[in-house]
């Protein structure tokens, strides 16, 4: 399957100079739909906060957020329901991002944490301290950003010979995915009916019981990768141009690789520890993002906002459609995920580009 940035027409913007004498084009439609998708994402969060067993109206959730709630509605909505937020905000956005980056570092629209394994990493990890050592919350978490950022490590060494490249980046992934999967099923084997309840549970992907302790690390991580993300774009942009085209322009091609890869697997670590194997957010955010804003590139801002709108939604979707805790937040980005990508393969084909 090709890319779909391959086969978008070039753009015009407008061309915004610093004082320092920084130039940065800006795209309408790309503002436009940033804009958007923040809204909708800011929308969705304030209804999902009212929605729960003890239903608030939206204009209650907005007063109650600014100050001048009921105590009753203080309580549920700061303490209760507004850290599950906030959680499925960053976990959407870290996955959008991070999916962009592995989509446009491998130039490949599958070449996301789903198909390369970080996933599964993480779920060993998680799955090694629930087995193992009947680890706490905390400690199920820790163990999960160490299984995301080694297998992360290990995708990216077996990958090298004189760089990373996109395919063998994908087809290593898909190989170590295979391997921690297995090694994922045999944890499974060897756990007790206790821990094998809490293991399925978690690798489902919930944001139920999700509270300030989980807040707080996304957040810092998300102030500090981001803005670093997001000043590397345009190097990342040229690398999409190959190589020797991007050395010719004085892009540093390998350190901009290395160091948005770091970063998308810290991204992704971070938000598989938070909320689980969240699904198919990380691989159909970038490319909902690239079909709304029609724009070269990676698009990395508009996958941010689109990953934090998606997860969001899909969590108010479960909690309307099933009720409060009743269906995992997973269960709903995997359906979405797996007809989004049916419905991409059929039109892919019907185009003869597949």
């Amino acid at each position: 399957m090709k890319n779909p940035a391959a086969k978008t027409p070039a753009r015009t913007g407008r061309v915004l100079r610093t004082p320092g004498g920084l130039s940065v084009r800006v795209d309408g439609r790309t503002v436009t739909v940033v804009v958007l998708l923040l809204v909708a994402a800011l929308a969705a969060s304030v209804v999902l906060i009212g929605t729960g067993d003890f239903p608030i109206p939206a204009g209650d959730v907005l007063r109650t957020l600014f100050g001048a709630g009921e105590p009753g509605q203080e309580f549920i909505v700061r303490e209760l329901r507004l850290p599950r937020v906030l959680v499925g905000l960053l976990v959407g956005a870290s996955l959008g991002l991070g999916g962009a980056l592995f989509q446009a570092i491998s130039r490949n629209p599958l070449g996301s944490p789903d198909v390369l394994g970080l996933g599964q990493g993480a779920t060993a990890g998680a799955l090694i301290m629930i087995v193992l050592f009947s680890g706490s919350a905390a400690q199920v978490t820790f163990g999960a950003l160490v299984g995301g950022l080694v297998t992360g490590f290990g995708i990216y060494v077996l990958a090298w010979k004189r760089g990373v490249h996109g395919y063998r980046l994908v087809l290593v992934g898909i190989g170590v995915s295979a391997i921690v999967t297995a090694v994922n099923g045999y944890l499974m084997t060897r756990a007790d009916i206790v821990d094998a309840s809490r293991a399925v549970v978690w690798m489902t992907g919930s944001l139920d019981g999700r509270d300030w302790d989980q807040v707080w690390p996304l957040l810092v991580l998300c102030v500090l990768l981001v803005p670093l993300c997001l000043a590397n774009a345009r190097g990342l942009r040229m690398t999409e141009m190959g190589d020797d085209v991007s050395y010719a322009l004085g892009v540093r091609v390998e350190r901009v690789r290395m160091l948005l890869l770091v970063a998308a697997v810290l991204l992704v670590a971070a938000a598989t520890a938070a909320a689980g194997p969240v699904g198919f957010v990380a691989l159909t955010a970038p490319q909902l993002a690239r079909r709304l804003t029609r724009a070269p590139g990676p698009n990395l801002l508009p996958s941010l906002c689109m990953g934090a709108a998606l997860l969001v939604t899909a969590d108010w979707l479960s909690q309307r459609v099933f009720g409060a805790g009743r269906l995992p937040v997973g269960v709903v980005t995997g359906v979405l995920g797996g007809l989004y990508l049916l419905w991409l393969l059929v039109t892919e084909r019907k185009a003869g580009r597949i």
